[in-house]
């Protein structure tokens, strides 16, 4: 018999290859006794994730955050998925109750509160959230540039004088 963390092995490996199908069909070989244990329910988010089934992620995020506070993984997937369903105001909220959940919240935390407080026009929380990001992940400073949640914070570009 093939143990429940095997199989939770195998489904990522298929979400990784985008081999939804398999990862479903692994997934659906755990025990009945085992299928409600977070970490099982951590890797169905994954699976929903992957499919953009936001109403699922919702769902599964609310168990676990209640069956586990300090993972924080399951808080950053229910406030994206509600940011995908335009609920910005929502997410945001999700993500403060995050903060004091979580002993110790990555940057990611902060950097999708400054998109959040972005989207809401918040643009001085948004900054705030974002340079304390930055501060200690450099790298999303790169992904800041692009990211279209944060257009209101990117520098205005000027277009060129077509006059001459």
């Amino acid at each position: 018999m093939i143990s429940t963390r095997k199989h939770l092995d195998y489904a990522l490996g298929y979400i990784g290859l985008n081999l939804l199908t398999d990862a479903r069909a692994e997934l659906a070989l755990i025990t009945p006794d085992d299928r409600e244990e977070p970490e099982v329910l951590g890797v169905e988010i994954e699976l929903a994730m992957a499919r953009h089934a936001w109403s699922r992620v919702i769902t599964l995020a609310a168990k676990v955050t209640a069956a586990t506070p300090e993972d924080e993984r399951p808080w950053i997937a229910w406030a994206y998925a509600l940011r995908e369903k335009q609920a910005i105001g929502d997410a945001l909220d999700i993500l403060i109750i995050a903060e004091e959940a979580i002993q110790n919240p990555s940057p990611l935390v902060d950097y999708n509160l400054a998109c959040y407080h972005c989207l809401l026009d918040d643009l001085t929380e948004a900054r705030r959230r974002l340079k304390r990001a930055i501060a200690r992940e450099p790298d999303w400073k790169t992904e800041a540039a692009t990211d279209p949640d944060l257009a209101a914070l990117h520098p205005a570009r000027k277009e060129p004088d077509s006059r001459s």
